[in-house]
């Protein structure tokens, strides 16, 4: 615990950055279920409505492993568990440095009792938020290859598992520093690589996502959460209506043009942020290259197809 700090925060629960056992880094994504306590102003998960997290997020974790679609490109799960009692100081403390260098939206949780239930996802620690790493990152290179490795992983994961995560907003896209120059996927059998351009990218949150296994589809129906469909603000609360005008509001439907719709959003804010190396040479080309992608992508039909066909990555 005294390495403990907290790394972000969603509405149903915490997310703090620490080392296991075996002294490796990992991320343990904390959520409250089935107790009576609202949190955050919301009722608290049942183990059911959590389920579906749970099994996207192994089958996710797993296509690192695969022999036909594979890929490193979404966060690794290593670890669950189930735990009860009131929330240790530690992470109390973490929560609160937290909340004074940064902010939170969350309610301190410091309010449950001995018998609260918390499941604890241990995830492998993925680095920082893209949202947070706004003038951070070295040039619009380096945005052109985090594009590419979340349009990759997308990718793979639509072929392997009729996947759409249908938030994936910019806070959650995590970066971190790579020694690795390339970075390699399979898609239908066919191994790939690309430039990592000094950044390794991990998709997490699969709280809103979709996918199929064996035929059966594991999907999160929001067609009465209209509060999801009211924000603005940002561009991020379009994409919600846009998919739901797209798919009519029936979320067990396989509809990958979702995927679309977020590199959309994830290239737009891309071309808004700041980079430390914006005098290198070529980086007006690299801007404008990432214009196109922006001016063009949604005429794409999936990530597979924007992976195939866009110039901007061939």
């Amino acid at each position: 615990m005294k390495l403990c700090r907290k790394v972000g925060e969603g509405a149903f629960g915490e997310v703090f950055s620490t080392t296991n056992s075996s002294g490796d880094a990992v991320a343990l994504k904390i959520i409250p279920v089935e107790g009576c306590d609202r949190v955050n102003g919301e009722e608290q998960k049942t183990f059911g409505e959590i389920l579906h997290e749970i099994i996207i997020s192994k089958e996710l974790s797993s296509l690192k492993e695969k022999k036909h679609n594979q890929t490193t490109g979404f966060i690794g799960l290593k670890d669950l568990h189930c735990v009860q009692g009131c929330y240790p100081p530690g992470l109390l403390k973490a929560w609160d440095s937290f909340k004074t260098q940064r902010g939170s939206e969350n309610d301190r949780p410091d309010f449950f009792s001995e018998e609260q239930l918390f499941l604890i996802l241990e995830f492998e620690f993925g680095g920082s938020d893209l949202e947070n790493s706004n003038g951070q990152l070295a040039s619009v290179m380096v945005a052109q290859s985090i594009l590419h490795q979340v349009t990759a992983a997308l990718a793979v994961a639509e072929q392997e598992l009729c996947f759409e995560h249908r938030d994936l907003h910019w806070g959650n896209v995590l970066v971190q520093s790579t020694k690795e120059k390339e970075a390699s996927f399979l898609l239908d059998g066919t191994n790939h690589s690309l430039e990592t351009r000094g950044v390794s990218v991990r998709i997490i949150d699969y709280s809103l996502s979709r996918l199929e296994i064996d035929g059966l589809t594991v999907s999160c129906d929001i067609s009465a959460d209209e509060e999801l469909f009211q924000g603005r603000g940002d561009y991020q609360f379009d994409i919600y209506r846009l998919m739901r005008q797209e798919n009519g509001n029936v979320w067990g439907d396989y509809q990958p043009h979702s995927n679309v719709l977020w590199l959309h959003y994830l290239s737009s804010k891309l071309l808004t942020m700041t980079y430390k190396g914006r005098g290198w040479r070529g980086v007006k080309q690299a801007r404008l290259d990432l214009q196109r992608f922006h001016d063009n992508v949604l005429a794409f039909r999936s990530a597979s197809d924007v992976l195939y066909n866009c110039g901007l990555f061939q």
